[in-house]
């Protein structure tokens, strides 16, 4: 269940939650526990343009990297060598992408893409 908190947005991230990093890395899909479901969201809504997304190619089959622009209208920019085969491992890839915009710390990416 996703955090309907109009603070989510503007939930402070702490860098030193790595246990957050975890249970995000153990469960991709949930369910999540609240402080993660709001790093989530902060994640999903800070920095207005240039965020990470997951643009599908085949349907449940393929995703590639994304970046949002910033500015409404423009391209999106791809990655066209982040290609993924497996959801978990493109989801981890945005979230280590996204935390470190947060934090201004690296994660190991680990992801599997194609």
């Amino acid at each position: 269940m996703l955090v309907n908190d109009p603070e989510a947005a503007h939930w402070p991230v702490d860098p030193s939650r790595l246990d957050l990093v975890e249970e995000f890395r153990r469960k991709p899909r949930g369910p999540h526990s609240d402080a993660l479901q709001k790093l989530l969201h902060r994640m999903r809504w800070s920095g207005l343009g240039r965020r990470h997304v997951l643009i599908v190619l085949e349907p449940n089959r393929r995703w590639m990297l994304g970046r949002l622009p910033g500015r409404r209208g423009a391209p999106v920019e791809t990655f066209p060598n982040r290609i993924f085969t497996d959801l978990a491992a493109a989801e981890w890839a945005v979230f280590v992408l996204r935390w470190e915009a947060l934090t201004g710390q690296k994660l190991e990416d680990g992801s599997s893409a194609a």
